[in-house]
């Protein structure tokens, strides 16, 4: 993972300092309109050759090392896994793949689950820290995680075995030109795992499988249409509470999750601007304790002008979100109206503005109205000084709206809100060889919900005040070295207690080598203590901090083929993420990776 400079919106650099600091024109697109991730607030972007240069499988492989992020899972392999940015709970994480909205509807809470993400075909991952709710509504109250997968022209697998039995395998094969694309791909994962209760003997497996195909095509110049299909299936065992002491511990509990997620879009030009119409749907069925399904469709339009270079650009937007699921007490419905618009402005070359304004129109709560504004300055010596102050909010969900397993009379609900800001300074140096970045950052939230007393009220406001920093050295052509280090404060303000699951320190660093035939890296992760809860009692309690090393390499055996291995928790730590589950110790994975 690199942190592709810096925590700010709008500022385009003068062609001198182009030249002198060599800055990459690497284009954001979560952001709805373009943007160059100089210019960007809050954003992290984790390329392809990033992924694979660590080897990781699963997405929450690669999210650990972000700064600001809290990733944890119950169960190492396949255990619900979660990811809170900037102290915000896991589910006002917006998650999205190729554009789809996959926030699951049939939770209580409409948290993500991460732990079957297979990252075989993700091109690119862009993570968009603090409030989000004008370009985006709903859910990204801590941010947006944006996952986009790639058109593969050409020929590539893998194959992958080593510890707890475990074995990968991935295929993907595919054409693409300008004018149109068209690509299948599958990936398989399965171990036998560990116990999932730290103070389990018996162990855990997880299998789990990813199928896609996607498709463009030119049908003149003023028009494209494109569209993706994906398919995801996982089987886990699982720990629980067991008879007749139900003490946390090993039990014969399974779960199965089946999911699909699309979109069919047109893209063109007319009137002088860009149009696009986009339909997205995605659908999960899981069995845990119940059988549970949704589905969440969404109608998309958008138009605008400007690239990410130009002096002014802009987009408006409109769009339709409708989920339904399975609950208690049968079938329930949401829906939501919405309409956006950003413009970006350069009204000097070492400057520019960013501002966007949503309005959100719920079928059954109260309309809301949310606002950004960010701006960034170029202070000249490789210095770079940004800021942005903006606004979230999360309707609640068809579970808490229809007040699901209740025991006490329902209340009255009202949408979670959030305000936040950042602040950061930015530094590369002449060439690009040295880079680091400090960003200070505030978010609140208030009205959270949660379920007391057997019903559903608003009750919790939560305050996360924090620092996040990254460095990164090239020290020779071949090597090169990052360090990251965050800082999270993060109460209960009804409370005063520290909020569950957000460490208040955390960092990595790495070490990464890339020669012409043999690429190799270390990446050690640290965690602080957190506040957890017993998983017997679920009485509120402490985690004790962890440090745990991983090395990948691969060796190119000639053009298209590599050798890879890995080893992960290099000194075989035994150590919990969540407490109560326990995690692998040392493990070794060999494999190879081919591409024609």
């Amino acid at each position: 993972m690199r942190k592709l400079l810096l925590t700010a919106s709008f500022l385009a650099f003068p062609t001198f300092a182009l030249a002198q600091t060599q800055v990459n024109e690497v284009i954001v697109t979560a952001t709805r309109l373009p943007a160059f991730v100089e210019e960007t607030p809050s954003v992290h972007v984790i390329t392809r050759e990033e992924i694979e240069n660590r080897q990781a499988v699963f997405a929450p492989d690669i999210l650990n090392t972000v700064p600001g992020l809290s990733v944890f899972r119950n169960g190492a392999f396949g255990g619900p896994a979660g990811v809170q940015i900037r102290g915000a709970s896991a589910d006002k994480t917006l998650v999205l793949i190729d554009g789809v909205p996959v926030n699951d509807p049939s939770t209580p809470a409409g948290t993500y689950d991460f732990s079957s993400l297979d990252l075989a075909e993700v091109d690119r991952i862009e993570i968009l820290s603090g409030p989000q709710g004008s370009i985006w509504g709903s859910e990204a109250i801590g941010g947006v995680i944006a996952f986009t997968t790639r058109e593969l022209n050409g020929l590539s697998g893998s194959f992958e075995g080593g510890s707890l039995n475990t074995t990968r395998a991935t295929l993907a094969a595919g054409s693409a030109n300008a004018d149109r694309a068209i690509g299948i791909s599958a990936s398989g994962f399965s171990t036998d795992g560990i116990s999932a209760a730290a103070n389990g003997t018996e162990r855990d497996g997880f299998t789990s499988w990813t199928a896609g195909v996607n498709g463009r095509a030119t049908v003149s110049p003023a028009l494209t249409l494109d569209g993706k299909l994906r398919y995801t299936e996982g089987d886990v065992q699982l720990d629980g509470y067991a008879p007749p002491f139900f003490t946390f511990g090993d039990t014969s509990d399974t779960a199965q999750n089946r999911t699909w997620s699309g979109y069919g879009r047109a893209r063109g030009e007319a009137f002088g601007l860009e149009h696009t119409l986009l339909y997205s749907s995605y659908q999960t069925e899981r069995s845990n304790f119940g059988a549970y399904k949704a589905r969440r469709n969404d109608w998309r339009w958008t138009s605008g002008k400007g690239g990410a270079a130009d002096t002014f650009a802009f987009l408006v937007g409109a769009e339709r979100d409708e989920t339904r699921a399975t609950v208690s007490i049968g079938v329930a419905n949401l829906g939501e109206t919405s309409a956006f618009a950003v413009a970006r402005w350069r009204p000097i070359e070492r400057a520019s503005v960013t501002a966007s304004v949503r309005y959100d129109d719920p079928d059954q709560y109260q309309s809301q109205t949310t606002g950004r504004i960010a701006g960034s300055y170029e202070i000249g010596w490789g210095l770079i000084a940004s800021a942005s102050i903006g606004q979230g909010f999360k309707t609640p969900t068809i579970s808490q709206s229809v007040c699901d397993f209740c025991y006490t009379p329902a209340v009255p609900l009202q949408p979670e809100k959030a305000e936040g800001w950042d602040a950061s300074l930015a530094w590369r140096s002449t060439g690009g060889r040295f880079k680091a970045d400090v960003t200070g950052y505030r978010l609140s939230v208030s009205d959270q919900i949660a379920y007391v007393g057997g019903t559903y009220v608003n009750i919790s406001r939560t305050l996360t005040t924090g620092v996040e920093t990254e460095g990164e050295v090239r020290i020779t052509d071949q090597l090169s070295a990052r360090i990251s280090y965050a800082y999270a404060d993060a109460v209960n303000r009804s409370t005063g207690a520290r909020l569950t699951r957000v460490p208040e320190h955390s960092g990595s660093a790495s070490l990464d080598w890339h020669g012409e035939r043999l690429r190799g890296g270390l990446t050690i992760r640290a965690q602080g203590k957190q506040a957890d809860a017993d998983p017997d009692t679920f009485a509120p309690t402490t985690r004790k901090g962890y440090v745990v090393a991983d090395l990948a390499g691969s060796y190119e055996l000639e053009p298209g083929l590599q050798l890879t291995a890995r080893v992960e928790n290099i000194a075989d730590r035994r150590y919990q993420q969540v407490l109560g589950y326990a995690e692998p110790g040392r493990t070794v994975y060999v494999g190879f990776r081919i591409r024609r």
